[in-house]
């Protein structure tokens, strides 16, 4: 049976591990050392590895682990990297037959470029990988693309179905929820998920992956038309705005300096 398997790498990244008895695939492997560690004590094979976009901290890790082994390197079509034998775009599927894994790519740029995402069912559960685009209770920072590709980027995440795993790639969940209390102090579902997540983090566990009928509730970048977060948007620009695309790029600039 599939199981998906986060692996810690650097202060706060996770390399999310497609698994069964006798496979695996990565996803973003910044480093290599977790990976060979976890392959060599479940004594798996690696069979594939999944990028999401170009950042050293989602790649760093690929060529140690192609001079252990040639796979497909899947990733972004529009990036540079150097590794990649399988560039692919939305539009394009990505298939791991020994895993019995078949995952749809999305176009996300914003953070970088040309940012992708995958997304499948995976033991019966919609799942995506969404890289540093959408994080739990928060998003990517805008560098290479501008906040009006970003916001459409996060509607189109926001269209899938709320019951979609989202497995992104940092543990960044509490800096963000403290963020989102600033802009919604009254949001009763956000306080019941800082208590949740704090309990989480406190056991050594992952607060990932959310759910994203979770952030349709408690992450303000997907929550641009709120009364509360777009007043939020609004004092901080000392100005009258409802777009949401508008919205967000005042939210994101205040994340940017909270």
């Amino acid at each position: 049976m599939l199981e998906i398997v986060p692996l810690k790498a650097f202060k706060d990244n996770y390399i999310w591990t497609l698994r069964d008895g006798r496979c695996a695939a990565v996803v973003d492997p910044g480093e290599a050392d977790p990976v060979i560690e976890y392959l060599a004590a479940e004594r798996l094979a690696l069979v594939a590895i999944l990028l999401t976009h170009h950042h050293p901290d989602h790649v760093g890790g690929v060529p140690e682990l192609l001079r252990r082994g040639p796979v497909p390197v899947h990733g972004p079509r529009n990036e540079p990297i150097a590794t990649l034998t399988h560039p692919v775009a939305e539009g394009d599927g990505v298939a791991i037959p020994e895993l019995g894994v078949d995952l749809s790519v999305l176009d996300i740029p914003g953070h970088t470029r040309a940012h992708i995402a995958y997304y499948g069912a995976l033991s019966g559960a919609p799942s995506l990988f969404c890289g540093d685009t959408l994080f739990a209770c928060g998003c990517g920072r805008v560098f290479e693309g501008t906040p009006e590709q970003m916001y459409a980027s996060l509607a189109k995440l926001l269209a899938l179905p709320d019951r979609t795993l989202v497995y992104c790639g940092h543990e960044y969940t509490l800096a963000n929820i403290g963020f989102a209390q600033s802009l919604e102090p009254e949001n009763t579902a956000l306080a019941a998920r800082e208590q949740r997540d704090r309990r989480l983090r406190e056991q050594g566990k992952p607060t990932l992956p959310s759910t994203l009928a979770d952030e349709k509730a408690t992450n303000p970048f997907l929550r641009c038309r709120e009364p509360a977060v777009i007043e939020s948007a609004n004092k901080y620009l000392g100005a009258r705005i409802a777009d949401p695309a508008r919205v967000f790029a005042a939210i994101r600039e205040m994340k940017n300096r909270f």
